[in-house]
């Protein structure tokens, strides 16, 4: 248990160093010198041409360390949703698979259950821990120790039930970057004002430059910030929808192979 609980930390943290390791470099060799370059380009067109407007560069709004921070968490939730999606795409797999290998007309007893589990026992031991097989095999057994179709179905149940708060307690440190960089943005939104604040002097003095480029620091970090959020939210939602599908997918598969071919002798 502990083992599997640090190898899971371990595939968590991986992605956020490469997503650290690879942002901060494009950050420190392109983003950054070209976003230099452009401001100065811009000045020196502004000082010799007044009616010179500016156009937004894409390198200028990225450039401060509250759009790198939001983007590398950014990169860093895709990969952990990346991961759950690969998971859970493998798990619907297996419900394209028979394994319930029950002929027309037949029906399962009680004595039987352990014949039709050795199927879905034979399952490697990755896919043994997937949900289908966990609901499945928990049906036949309790089948077989308690000889009552209602059992099963509220053990099946109970399995999907949990399965499902499983899945929905591994995306909190999901859900937490989607809080997070929205609150990064704000945090350079404040840092932009009050640098901007602090030069008034300097624009009473007829000199503008600083405020403005503060000002863009604040206005830039909000809208890169927002617009990120709004990505990983939708790609959170649809991760989510995907797994509350499989979940009423493997209840039905359940319900449709298992439960329905259940039958009880009646004891004379």
């Amino acid at each position: 248990m502990k083992q599997g609980l640090l190898s899971e930390a371990m595939w968590q943290l991986v992605p956020l160093i490469v997503a650290l390791i690879v942002v901060h470099a494009a950050y420190v060799t392109v983003i950054r010198p070209t976003a230099e370059a452009v401001q100065e380009q811009q000045s020196f067109l502004q000082e010799s041409n007044p009616d010179f407007v500016p156009e937004r560069s894409v390198y200028i709004i990225l450039k401060d360390l509250e759009q790198e921070t939001c983007i590398i968490l950014f990169l860093w939730a895709s990969a952990l949703i990346g991961m759950k999606t690969q998971q859970t795409i493998r798990q619907r797999a297996l419900l394209d698979q028979t394994l319930i290998q029950l002929s027309d007309g037949m029906s399962i007893l009680p004595e039987d259950a352990r014949n039709y589990a050795r199927p879905v026992q034979a399952l490697g031991e990755r896919e043994k821990q997937y949900l289908l097989p966990r609901a499945l095999l928990a049906g036949l057994q309790r089948f077989q120790s308690t000889r009552n179709i209602q059992d099963v179905s509220t053990i099946v149940k109970d399995t999907c039930e949990s399965e499902a708060d499983r899945m929905e307690t591994e995306l909190s440190i999901v859900r937490y970057i989607a809080w997070a960089i929205p609150s990064i943005g704000f945090l350079g939104t404040v840092r932009g004002i009050g640098t901007a604040l602090g030069q008034a002097y300097q624009a009473v003095a007829g000199d503008i430059v600083g405020v403005t480029v503060s000002l863009g620091v604040a206005f830039n970090s909000t809208f890169v910030a927002l617009v990120v959020s709004i990505l990983l939210t939708f790609v959170l939602y649809q991760l989510q929808l995907l797994q509350d599908r499989l979940v009423l997918d493997c209840q039905h598969y359940c319900d449709e192979k298992l439960i329905s071919n259940l039958q009880v002798p009646d004891r004379a």
